[in-house]
């Protein structure tokens, strides 16, 4: 089931894709159900919203690829390496990523993001599932330089507009099979399977709600692909990941 969060008519709303519709439901189903109002809306005439806004946090794993941990100039970590976005940097499909004037290099980091859907604490990875409420797509855009500068990484991650979430969010997502792919400007700049991650999305959420309790609502990214590379002003970012459509936005 596919799941957005959209505006029409001046309301906020959440609803179920049906072909070219948006069956309208009665509450944020992550709360209320899957109840519906009975109204349709024509997805073309509504405008689809970030899914979800994380009540608390963007949970993110960096170096969750093999080839990007060289990339960037190390090995994979043994354990995920967590680090936090604040739920101020989300933004949705097609919305502008604001370029800082702080920063002379921002890069684009394609992610498979998890969404919460209970809370959860100490889960034990064989029961993780039962706290996803589905799956969307994730950019961890990066500020490289301020990155490289501050020797850690929450300025160079916490912008706003650093952390576009969407289309939808599929409750149902299988990873089998499924790869992720980045282009700019039509230009394929990341390509893998989901399954060359190295801590698996179970292995995370053990690993992070270890840590700290996880809120229905919070975000966990779950790592990019090697391939990450410069945008600048105009520039149209495009994530990919079979079954969950693709995030569009463009850089400014």
């Amino acid at each position: 089931m596919k799941i957005a969060r959209f505006s029409h008519d001046g309301a906020i709303n959440f609803g179920i894709i049906d072909e070219t519709d948006l069956v309208v439901l009665a509450a944020d189903p992550m709360f209320g159900g899957f109840e519906t109002t009975g109204e349709r809306v024509p997805i073309a005439d509504a405008v689809l919203l970030a899914p979800v806004i994380p009540r608390s946090k963007v949970v993110c794993v960096g170096k969750n690829y093999a080839d990007h941990a060289k990339e960037m100039g190390g090995e994979a970590p043994a354990e995920p390496l967590l680090f936090l976005k604040p739920n101020t940097s989300v933004i949705g499909p097609n919305d502008r990523i604001v370029l800082p004037s702080l920063s002379d290099r921002i890069e684009h980091e394609g992610e498979l993001a998890v969404v919460i859907g209970s809370v959860a604490r100490n889960v034990r990875a064989e029961d993780a599932a039962s706290v996803i409420f589905g799956h969307t797509i994730g950019n961890d855009v990066t500020a490289r330089d301020l990155q490289k500068k501050d020797g850690q990484w929450t300025r160079a991650k916490g912008f706003d507009t650093f952390c576009p979430l969407g289309p939808v969010i599929e409750t149902e997502f299988s990873l089998d099979g499924a790869t992720i792919e980045t282009r700019v400007n039509g230009d394929v700049r990341q390509q893998a399977p989901l399954s060359d991650m190295i801590h698996s999305v179970a292995e995370i959420i053990a690993y992070a709600s270890a840590v700290f309790t996880l809120l229905p609502g919070d975000v966990i990214l779950t790592g990019t692909p090697a391939g990450v590379g410069p945008i600048v002003s105009g520039d149209t970012v495009e994530v990919a990941v079979t079954g969950l459509g693709v995030l569009r936005n463009t850089a400014a």
